[in-house]
């Protein structure tokens, strides 16, 4: 999933009358960039709350990575069509609120996205589109109804051979979530997770103000179109102007449809505002694929939710929770 650069409107590091500080921290995990930010009252409490984050989106990545061989979620994949596997009941309770947002979204988002064969190359290597048959055939073993749970066995099983399931599409904004939650239970008042536009934050900044974002402008990413406070929330986007390809004037994105196995079209961007990270991450991606009429429609339904999409030819369309002055 692609994602959008955001500018986060806040001064680090300045002293300010209450002594609280900014102290920010920028690093590489789960093979993205994440930009830490807490309210301390000084650096070695900051420290050790940026130690803190740090140790738990290490944590998460280790349970949820399928690269890893040695992971609970490689170990469901090796046995998928063979038997279930029995996991810690975090990455179940992930999975089975992951298959919920499938049914939610109608398979836009689907974690078992992953069994796809990759039949669209977006290296710039593609010089025509792949045969109808081709695709066809590359979601064969995809579908969020075959991943089979047993709650008091608390296992997970892939009931096709060849079936694979990931959690790209909802584990950075999951480790965003497990990482606030726990600075504030050890008592970081303020703070913001960008887990490479997966943002999550809380409290405010030390002179009172609420944390701002700058929703970039897909057609010039030098100028922002709007700027939002975020209040206790998640704001995540997902574009398609970094990955694409083109094929007789029409532009696919990276996003593919788990159901059709064709790319999203019609949108360039989507910025998604939610209670949690882990929410509005998939969500961001089921409405590229959904289309921005049906995508604004699921939505509107939901409470405390909202949306930001940017269509192919740069018109701005918003959910009706959205309430912003345009530049």
């Amino acid at each position: 999933m692609g994602r959008l650069g955001f500018i986060i409107m806040v001064v680090f590091g300045v002293q300010v009358t209450n002594a609280q500080q900014v102290f920010h921290r920028t690093t590489l995990l789960m093979g993205s960039r994440f930009d830490l930010t807490v309210v301390a009252a000084n650096e070695q409490e900051a420290e050790v709350f940026l130690d803190t984050a740090i140790v738990e989106i290490t944590r998460i990545e280790r349970l949820i990575s399928s690269w890893d061989p040695n992971s609970q979620t490689s170990a469901i994949n090796a046995n998928a069509g063979i038997k279930p596997i029995k996991v810690d009941k975090e990455l179940f309770d992930l999975t089975a609120r992951s298959i919920a947002l499938s049914e939610l979204t109608d398979g836009a988002f689907d974690i078992s996205y992953a069994s796809m064969d990759r039949v669209w190359k977006f290296d710039g290597s593609m010089t025509q589109m792949p045969t109808a048959e081709e695709v066809k055939k590359s979601v064969e073993r995809v579908g969020y109804e075959k991943i089979i749970l047993d709650p008091e066995k608390q296992t997970v099983f892939l009931s096709q051979k060849g079936m694979k399931i990931g959690f790209g599409a909802i584990g950075k904004g999951y480790a965003a979530d497990k990482a606030k939650r726990l600075l504030m239970a050890e008592g970081a008042i303020a703070g913001i997770i960008n887990a490479s536009g997966d943002m999550n934050t809380w409290g405010k900044q030390p002179d009172g103000r609420d944390w701002m974002v700058a929703i970039t402008n897909p057609m010039n990413k030098n100028k922002a179109f709007a700027e939002l406070p975020l209040k206790q929330g998640a704001v995540v986007t997902s574009g398609d102007y970094e990955k694409f390809v083109e094929f007789e004037q029409v532009r696919y994105a990276h996003i593919i449809n788990p159901q059709t196995g064709y790319p999203a079209i019609g949108i360039i961007s989507v910025t998604v505002f939610a209670p949690s990270a882990e929410l509005a991450d998939a969500l961001a991606t089921s409405v590229f694929v959904m289309g921005k009429e049906v995508g604004l429609d699921r939505i509107n339904q939901l409470p405390n939710v909202a949306c930001i999409i940017i269509d192919d030819r740069g018109n701005i369309h918003k959910s009706e929770r959205i309430r912003i002055n345009e530049e």
